[in-house]
């Protein structure tokens, strides 16, 4: 079994770690490039980086600052946020990083997924998923349907959003991430934005739902309060990896106390 990997995630927005709510209400989190030398201290097994407001202000990727991050760490390094072709993720993986997570443009250019994942390998390449249940007349969707001998067993929809949260795409997010990864994708970031920044502890239905669907690494994402949300979703839902952010940039928890957390439940991590 491989072991599960604790992932901090730096959400950037005008060259500044940030932090909010659902999308909203974003707060100062520090220098990106400290806190990235912090985490790699700290021996995090990975480091997303995720230039927010790029593809909703039709911008590349902020690449000094990639570059910066990239000479001070030692871990795998994800960076994502305004790419929209080839030579993007080229340009990206020659400044440093290790795989590149496309969102908005794989929606909009499906065949960006398969055309990258040929030409530079589908372990560089991740598709990040935001996804939030869908209302429908004030109600959660909530659809019934019988399976086997179960009665009304009951399934809920969520719905792709993308440009950082901004614009719902009218995909389903199970639909959309069997799909990603019949094209080639090598992992999927999954962000619940009804659990984003809540504490509330991650999406478990949502996550379990994605990962029974696809057959490649699920990274869950959204909602990390308690240790206790980390091993649900890592057991429960079966994620390969959890992504964290305000916990771990205010310090309420290390990634060492995360992972000693596991380990003592039985979870294999990298100590």
């Amino acid at each position: 079994m491989l072991a599960k990997r604790i992932i901090p995630c730096l959400d950037i927005k005008e060259g500044r770690v940030v932090k909010g709510i659902k999308f909203l209400g974003l707060r100062d989190a520090g220098d990106p490039v400290e806190v990235a030398k912090i985490y790699d201290r700290h021996q995090a097994d990975e480091l997303v980086f995720l230039d927010i407001t790029a593809s909703f202000e039709e911008r590349k990727t902020l690449m000094g600052l990639v570059e910066d991050i990239a000479k001070n760490i030692f871990m795998p390094f994800t960076v994502g946020g305004g790419i929209r072709d080839i030579d993007d993720i080229r340009g990206l993986l020659n400044a440093g990083a290790d795989k590149v997570s496309i969102n908005t443009q794989a929606v909009k250019s499906p065949d960006l997924i398969a055309q990258s994942s040929r030409r530079f390998g589908s372990q560089c390449i991740v598709v990040a998923i935001d996804a939030k249940l869908h209302i429908a007349n004030g109600k959660s969707h909530i659809e019934k349907k019988t399976i086997s001998d179960k009665p009304e067993a009951i399934s809920k929809k969520w719905l792709v959003y993308i440009n950082g949260g901004r614009t719902p795409a009218e995909l389903d997010a199970i639909e959309w991430a069997g799909e990603v990864a019949k094209l080639g994708a090598g992992e999927i970031l999954l962000t619940s934005m009804d659990y984003d920044g809540t504490k509330d502890g991650y999406d478990i239905d949502l996550t379990k739902a994605i990962t029974s669907t696809v057959n490649i690494p699920v990274i869950a994402s959204g909602g990390a309060g308690r240790l206790q949300h980390f091993y649900d979703v890592l057991t429960t839902a079966d994620a390969s990896a959890c992504l964290a952010a305000s916990v771990f940039h205010f310090q309420e928890y290390s990634i060492r106390q995360v992972k000693e957390y596991l380990n003592e439940r039985g979870v294999r991590v990298r100590l």
